[in-house]
């Protein structure tokens, strides 16, 4: 039986988080300095697949990845955002949605590391 390593894949993304955090935080801290680039930090999922650490599921619908049958929709170009002409690349509120996004995923995984550890405490105090 392998070890479980839950606490330290949700260690190792709260970090990514964090970094994607200051990021986001530095792009809209810069949104008016001229020639400044909106940076963003490289997806969890590349990092994940760098560190050698697999996810396994149970059911094939578990972690389900596009073009399983979930319905998408195309944003058409008039759909998109206005642009704004400044001195640099920054959207301030792309810019935004990512902040929220970054929140999302942390509540989630501090959610599931909670959860997790209940479990583990309910395991102990049970005796197996």
């Amino acid at each position: 039986m392998t070890g479980v390593y839950l606490f330290d894949l949700a260690a190792r993304q709260a970090r990514h988080l964090a970094v994607r955090q200051a990021t986001i935080a530095g792009n809209v801290a810069n949104a008016n300095t001229p020639d400044y680039r909106a940076r963003d930090v490289t997806p969890f999922a590349q990092v994940l697949a760098r560190t050698g650490l697999e996810l396994a599921t149970t059911s094939t619908t578990h972690g389900a990845a596009p073009g399983t049958g979930v319905p998408v929709r195309a944003m058409p170009a008039r759909d998109g955002w206005d642009v704004l002409e400044t001195a640099s690349s920054v959207s301030l509120e792309q810019e935004m949605l990512k902040a929220s996004e970054v929140s999302r995923q942390h509540n989630l995984n501090t959610g599931i590391v909670k959860s997790f550890h209940r479990m583990l405490m309910l395991a102990v105090r049970s005796g197996g």
